[in-house]
């Protein structure tokens, strides 16, 4: 019998996402103290981003081609933890601008394929997926809360140490997690190029993409705007978490959900409100109370938003394409679509002001809904009209 390791799968999300939770919100801040231009800072920061348009279909290939899925991980956390090892040493731009580009690339490379491997732990159990996805929520919190606690009393070269200590925790879970047994999928031999000539699949990779971009002006300008509506820093860090907990319990709820709605209503739900989200958030901000109902909207906009999105990309990639497709799926949605969303939301935030910034995320979100509303066909329509019958009743 197959024994799910759940404890070293969940691991390895809170070690990865703990990551993002320390990185990002200051590591901004340690090239500030080297006396990088804000330029330079953010051509290094935008690194991340665009590396996740490259590397992850890149590696996708090569584990879906090859089959080497868990060595490709370990080794993606052992070049990810050198390429920063070397952050000590360097301050200067290019070797810098260097180092990002190694450490994005090969950092981004792990999670498309540790998704398939969860899944294929999971088995017929898919719905548990997101009680294993919220421990990368629960890294993400304690990352956040404990570096800012940190760098409140150590100078901003502490938020290396704590990055560093986060990437070996990726390579020690890396190393621990087991491969899982292949599994057997009817439509094994399915050429990619025919799986995404399927209208619900580039509906599903659209309005990814529109969702992440949705997501732009928040995740670059969020913190900047409650601080010009007189948020304290304290404040602006509870908002914060308390968008991730809202994301956390939707995770815990997901398998339940998936039981009683359909991946399709699940997606559309998450879309309808993510436009009523971004304009409470551009326009009502300066209300506490409609600040707080805006972040426990983050549980829909990004976390029943993925974890659907990651279980329809498990579903119509099978076997040995499934690599390919989640590497698509955080190509276009949290590369491409990430970045563009931040460059949109920088150029109209500069013209027109914050509230337009996130009325025209809105838009993009209402543009990813009617994606999903228009061209989504859940499986046992597809199947209707290939003369098959429905293997999957979540649909």
């Amino acid at each position: 019998m197959h024994a799910m390791p759940y404890w070293r799968l969940s691991g390895y999300y809170f070690f990865y996402f703990a990551f993002i939770g320390a990185f990002s919100p200051y590591f901004g801040l340690y090239l500030q103290s080297l006396s990088f231009s804000a330029w330079d800072i953010g051509l290094l920061m935008s690194q991340m981003q665009l590396m996740r348009m490259f590397g992850p279909n890149l590696w996708g290939w090569l584990a879906d081609r090859f089959g080497y899925r868990l060595a490709i991980i370990r080794l993606a956390g052992a070049i990810s933890l050198a390429g920063f090892t070397a952050f000590f040493w360097l301050d200067r731009l290019p070797g810098m601008l260097l180092a990002m580009a190694v450490l994005a690339f090969f950092w981004s490379a792990a999670l498309p394929l540790v998704e398939t491997l969860t899944f294929d732990h999971l088995r017929q159990g898919r719905g548990e997926y997101s009680r294993i996805r919220l421990w990368g929520s629960i890294g993400f919190i304690i990352a956040v809360m404990g570096t800012g606690a940190l760098l409140d009393f150590s100078p901003p070269v502490g938020v290396l140490w704590v990055c560093w200590a986060i990437l070996a925790g990726i390579l020690f879970l890396a190393l621990l997690v087991p491969e899982s047994p292949p599994v057997e999928h009817p439509h094994d031999a399915l050429p990619i190029g025919r799986i995404l000539k399927q209208p619900r699949v580039i509906a599903l990779m659209a309005s990814s993409f529109a969702m992440a971009a949705a997501h732009g002006a928040l995740y670059v300008f969020y913190s900047i705007h409650l601080t010009d509506n007189g948020y304290s820093k304290t404040e602006v860090g509870l908002l914060w978490s308390l968008g991730v907990v809202a994301e956390i319990v939707v995770f815990m709820l997901m398998p339940r959900l998936c039981r009683h709605f359909s991946l399709r209503a699940l997606l559309l739900a998450s879309f309808a409100v993510a436009v009523v989200r971004f304009v409470m958030i551009g326009w009502g901000v300066g209300l506490l109370w409609v600040a707080f109902v805006a972040q426990l909207m983050h549980g829909m906009t990004f976390g029943a938003h993925h974890a659907a999105s990651i279980a329809s990309v498990n579903q119509w990639f099978p076997g040995r394409a499934q690599g390919r497709g989640q590497a698509l799926y955080s190509s276009l949605s949290f590369g491409a679509g990430g970045l563009l969303g931040a460059l949109v939301a920088g150029s109209t935030w500069a013209a027109w002001g914050a509230g337009w910034a996130y009325t025209l995320s809105s838009c993009f979100a209402l543009a990813g809904g009617l994606l999903i509303w228009i061209w989504f066909m859940p499986d046992a329509a597809v199947n209707a009209e290939n003369g098959q019958k429905s293997p999957d009743p979540v649909q």
